[in-house]
């Protein structure tokens, strides 16, 4: 019986070098290599989807989905599709720096469905761009303003822990602080990339290690996000409420 051969895997470089490089009408560069599963029209208006306030951050950028991006000791690899095998070295995603630039190598058949291979992009950006503009200081008031109200739950497990550190009041909590403003503006932009994308069921966002943040205080949020990055033409943010059954 004759065996499947086995998936090719490159060096970052390597694909880098040979993979041609599109870019969106927002500036974003990005590229496709090896054998994924989405569509290559939903990994175009995933990357429009960036409003250009937002995807001028990310000069000096160009984002690479492929299907693996895989850890072998010390090294990182690329394979040119999935295999179960690599799958248990394989990472969501690695920012390398390669000359000048910085190439972010995503790993859609870790995930395999658009909903998440989005998800992961945007994470991607969403920290991106607060690490190249900041925290906007208006979402930080606003954010503090929900902390200190009592609001439920949060946007993820790093805006969850920095929260309860600031509240703690010890030595570092103006560090921890700022930190959580960070993961929380980061958070929402990311939430917010995807909502422009696709649409997004709340309860889609839910984890097991935190209680997410309550409906009314995520939509207030992400309003405010939506005022700092205006959404492109061709893409719609609104915010629906409806009873569950």
């Amino acid at each position: 019986m004759s065996q499947a051969a086995a998936p090719i895997t490159r060096p970052p470089a390597e694909v880098v070098r040979h993979t041609p490089v599109s870019q969106a009408p927002n500036g974003i560069c990005y590229a496709v290599s090896g054998e994924i599963t989405v569509p290559e029209s939903d990994l175009e208006r995933m990357v429009a989807a960036v409003p250009d306030a937002a995807a001028a951050a990310l000069k000096r950028k160009a984002y690479y989905f492929v299907p693996l991006t895989v850890n072998q000791g010390d090294e990182t690899v690329i394979a040119d599709r999935y295999d179960v095998a690599l799958s248990d070295n394989a990472v969501c995603h690695r920012n390398l720096d390669l000359g000048d630039s910085q190439c972010v190598f995503i790993s859609t058949r870790l995930m395999d469905d658009k909903f998440s291979v989005a998800f992961e992009f945007y994470i991607n950006v969403g920290h991106a761009v607060v690490e190249k503009a900041g925290v906007s200081q208006a979402f930080a008031d606003l954010a503090w303003k929900q902390v200190e109200a009592g609001v439920r739950g949060e946007t993820s497990l790093d805006a969850w822990e920095s929260r309860k550190l600031a509240l703690a009041l010890g030595p570092d909590s103006e560090k921890y602080k700022n930190e959580y403003f960070a993961a929380a503006f980061a958070d929402a932009i990311s939430i917010y990339l995807l909502s422009l994308f696709i649409d997004v069921d709340y309860y889609d966002l839910r984890e097991r290690d935190y209680p997410l943040l309550a409906p009314a205080q995520m939509a207030e949020r992400l309003r405010k996000v939506a005022e700092l990055f205006p959404a492109n033409p061709g893409f719609e943010f609104a915010v629906y409420y409806k009873r569950r059954s």
